[in-house]
């Protein structure tokens, strides 16, 4: 029997953060992590676009918008002492036409009002920053968005938690609960308080704990084109206007932080949770499960999921992709996007009883335990506090 006063299920960077925060709230309190990988943020967290949002597409009550202005700087200063690379190449949001460009206003008043550094700016100021961009009539420019290596960010945060005294247990999975007792791989586990911050399978033990019981996690799969272009042939990050009823931003361009480019992510809806590629990590109970609930949403929901599904189901067709990408840029020709990345799966949350997909982080707990079942996109740059914020919660 392993005993602690906390126990972290899930090695992400939200788990490891959150491991973190608590170690540093509660002095000398035993923080355990348990990650079911033999090593941590082999998900959404090293699987991410890199991309460090600067909070301006969310509305002003939203957790998100809070958090992605904070996280940014938070993020942004934690690489800069670690002398982890970021390339602060800053972003542009473009319309394709005159029907995009109401939209295009909201996110710059929903960024002024989140205290989010942002410009609008002309179709021609737009050029000066990128000569390729396309755009109607105007464009916004983001010059606190950047890029960096999630898989650098989360090895130095693995050493930050292994010298502040959180112990980690990787190889470690979680099994189920009885009488406060947690069975795991490894055997059982004693917690005084248990975080479940486990991804795309939180809504599952949220459940073993009585949480979770309008929600279901749905998995999408994120796939990016990388460009054979040179480092630098792109400038800045390109983004479409989003359709603000969803919580995808469309396919757009993503300079990485060695300044290479890549198309996507496609939204893909996944059939079992860790649906990377092929038919590795099958589960028969996910699918049957997700086949249902997917079902359901081409008749009931109340976010187009129908056309949506059918839209992002074409996207694995590469030229397709490539077309769609051609919207924002001159000068894309599919025979510069050759190789995918490897995939990502987000863990989406649904909200059975409204049937829409879930747009913010969203929490559960008690005096015993706390359930992560929402902490998307932009999960990553919102880190730091947001586990802050969790850890507020607890005690």
């Amino acid at each position: 029997m392993t005993t602690c006063d906390f126990l972290v299920i899930g090695g992400g960077v939200i788990g490891l953060n959150i491991a973190r925060e608590l170690r540093r709230k509660f002095g000398g309190a035993k923080v355990v992590l348990i990650e079911k990988e033999t090593a941590l943020g082999l998900h959404a967290s090293g699987r991410n676009s890199g991309v460090l949002h600067a909070g301006f597409y969310y509305s002003a009550d939203s957790l998100k918008a809070k958090f992605t202005r904070l996280g940014n700087q938070a993020l942004t200063e934690y690489c800069e002492s670690k002398g982890i690379p970021l390339n602060k190449c800053g972003k542009l949001v473009v319309a394709k036409n005159e029907a995009e460009l109401p939209v295009l206003d909201e996110l710059y008043k929903r960024g002024k009002v989140n205290g989010v550094p942002l410009d609008s700016i002309s179709e021609a100021e737009a050029k000066e920053i990128e000569p390729r961009v396309k755009t109607c009539q105007r464009a916004l420019f983001s010059p606190t968005t950047s890029s960096v290596d999630p898989g650098e960010v989360m090895e130095a945060m693995r050493g930050d938690a292994l010298a502040e005294g959180v112990e980690l247990h990787p190889g470690v999975a979680y099994l189920g609960h009885s009488n406060g007792s947690v069975a795991t791989s490894d055997g059982p586990y004693q917690p005084g308080y248990l975080v479940n911050a486990a991804g795309l399978y939180a809504d599952k033990i949220a459940r073993d704990y009585g949480f979770s019981e309008r929600y279901r996690i749905l998995p999408f799969k994120g796939l990016y084109l990388y460009s054979e272009e040179p480092p630098g042939a792109l400038r800045t990050n390109i983004y479409p206007v989003p359709d603000l009823r969803n919580p995808f931003l469309g396919v757009h361009f993503t300079v990485t932080a060695a300044g290479k480019a890549k198309i996507g992510p496609t939204a893909i809806p996944a059939f079992w949770r860790e649906q990377y590629e092929g038919f590795g990590n099958f589960s028969a109970s996910e699918l049957l499960d997700i086949l249902v609930r997917q079902a359901g949403l081409f008749v009931f929901s109340g976010f187009g999921f129908q056309r949506m599904a059918v839209e992002e189901l074409r996207k694995y067709y590469r030229p397709h992709l490539v077309a769609l990408s051609s919207e924002l840029l001159e000068g894309v020709h599919s025979s510069d996007y050759k190789h995918w990345g490897k995939a990502g799966i987000r863990a989406q949350l649904l909200d059975l009883k409204s049937r829409k997909l879930e747009m913010d982080f969203v929490f559960e707990h008690d005096e015993r335990s706390m359930h992560v079942l929402n902490a998307v996109s932009p999960g990553f740059t919102c880190s730091i506090p947001f586990s802050q914020y969790i850890c507020d919660h607890i005690g």
